[in-house]
């Protein structure tokens, strides 16, 4: 009898076993993050997503934005302006365990334009430090409607 009961109850131990999620998982995770933070327009804890040397390469600016003010500076006009972001399509390449890049189409949209989406497009850097996953490195820009 014992087998059996010990059979019967190895798919409940099973379940009960806690999940690890892997590099991947943990980019997407962040990514989402990042997604939710820009749509609830808390620009500060969107800057604390990123590592304090990334570098941000927004849609909408023509410079280079390095470090956490810099940033700070770029999404300075985000908090309490309605904007949203949502994340259509990714890909995530696993470059080793504190290392990834996560590319793929995001849509903004702004409430005071009546929310239509503006595709974009966007790379991440997205690497392990301190056990902590954060952007080092953000690419975003229009997309484009048609190749040229």
């Amino acid at each position: 009898m014992r087998p059996i009961t010990g059979l019967l109850c190895l798919p409940l131990l099973l379940t009960s076993l806690p999940a690890f999620a892997g590099p991947a998982e943990d980019a997407d995770a962040l990514v989402d993050r990042w997604a939710a933070t820009y749509s609830a327009n808390d620009s500060e804890a969107l800057v604390k997503l990123y590592t304090p040397d990334a570098i941000l390469l927004g849609t909408t600016s023509p410079v280079m934005s390095e470090g956490t003010e810099q940033i700070r500076t770029y999404f300075k006009d985000l908090a309490g302006s309605g904007r949203k972001n949502a994340i259509v399509e990714r890909r995530t390449i696993v470059l080793d365990e504190k290392a990834v890049v996560t590319t793929g189409f995001y849509n903004f949209a702004r409430a005071s334009e009546g929310d239509v989406p503006r595709p974009s497009r966007f790379t991440m850097l997205i690497v392990k430090r301190d056990g902590q996953w954060m952007i080092r490195h953000h690419h975003s820009s229009p997309k484009a409607a048609t190749r040229q």
